[in-house]
């Protein structure tokens, strides 16, 4: 077997298995390209399983971006990898179609939240239900607000500036998410798209889009990023602004992506999921907030009126484990 790093294994390569495998019905599978990424390959088989080392863990995102033929042949590789290392594999933001496959290899698998779409096929913001939405908006371009689509390269200084600013606002001590979120720059950036805030010239926010292929195809809503002093109604108004580009080149989804400890439901469970973990997932969506801020980013993304929400999972090799689930988020940079 053999292992390949992000320095060997082209992008193209990676970029080519999220779009024609089964990671294409993954709406964040565009993750997968994003720097700092390590990548898993066998020799004469297609595919690659994406992952981070954290601790005593391979913290793997989503399943195999592979198909059907080398799916599983894939998969068994990446374990004995991880034993070789004396290491064990969790896997998070896992589709129903890995999860059964997980759960049959004798994983633990569980749901750990939901991501979000919109069907842009016929969407209005008319109505008395986003008055409240189109008021913040209107007030935004009140108070000097032009949207653009930007050229990162153009605007990198005032991007980095936003994100300097920007995160002290998640609290003291408070780190960038990775992993789990996308990122600016590197050689992804050319398939990304940026749209950007201003006031009398000056960047105030911005949000990032990444695409998104498979059967729900179109673009996932991923950083969105503000100045504190930038005032309501900014990041609401550039994606409105999104929102009709994306309409008039006839886009039909507009994804927002992973939010963990949201849409809990024991009908999306796995069989063999653990009850005690349930009970964890449902434990931090009511006081979890210093870990993730879940009720916040949801309320965000219901402003939109969702018209798809999917389940998304974790497998863990055994137990499901708490300290397996810490090491997703050390992997993600959050601790």
């Amino acid at each position: 077997m053999a292992e390949t790093i992000e320095s060997t294994v082209s992008f193209d390569y990676v970029h080519h298995a999220i779009q024609e495998y089964t990671a294409a019905e993954n709406p964040s599978s565009f993750l997968a390209v994003s720097q700092g990424n390590s990548y898993f390959t066998l020799p004469g088989l297609a595919g690659v399983i994406v992952y981070r080392s954290a601790g005593p863990y391979l913290v793997q995102l989503g399943g195999p971006f592979a198909p059907g033929d080398s799916y599983t042949a894939l998969l068994d590789g990446f374990l004995a990898f991880a034993a070789q290392q004396g290491r064990q594999v969790v896997g998070v933001q896992l589709q129903e179609h890995d999860a059964r496959i997980y759960a049959e290899h004798g994983f633990t698998v569980n749901q750990i939240g939901a991501s979000y779409a919109v069907d842009l096929e016929g969407f209005s913001l008319r109505g008395t239900r986003f008055m409240q939405l189109r008021n913040k908006i209107s007030r935004a371009f009140r108070n000097g607000l032009t949207v653009v689509e930007a050229d990162y390269d153009a605007w990198q200084e005032s991007i980095r500036e936003i994100d300097q600013l920007w995160l002290p606002l998640k609290g003291e001590g408070a780190k960038p998410l990775e992993y789990l979120v996308g990122q600016c720059g590197g050689p992804a950036q050319k398939h990304r798209r940026l749209f950007l805030g201003l006031v009398d010239g000056v960047a105030v926010g911005y949000v990032l889009y990444s695409p998104v292929y498979g059967g729900r195809p179109g673009w996932m809503h991923d950083l969105s990023r503000r100045r504190p002093e930038s005032g309501p109604g900014i990041m609401e108004a550039i994606n409105k602004t999104a929102i009709e580009a994306f309409m008039a080149e006839e886009v039909r989804w507009l994804h927002f992506g992973f939010t963990p400890f949201t849409g809990l439901d024991e009908k999306f469970e796995m069989p063999g999921s653990s009850d005690a973990f349930r009970w964890f997932m449902h434990f931090l969506w009511e006081h979890g907030k210093d870990v993730y801020p879940a009720a916040t980013q949801l309320a965000y993304k219901e402003k939109w009126n969702q018209s798809l929400v999917l389940a998304e999972y974790a497998a863990f090799q055994g137990p499901a484990s708490v300290n397996a689930f810490v090491h997703i988020f050390r992997a993600a940079g959050a601790l």
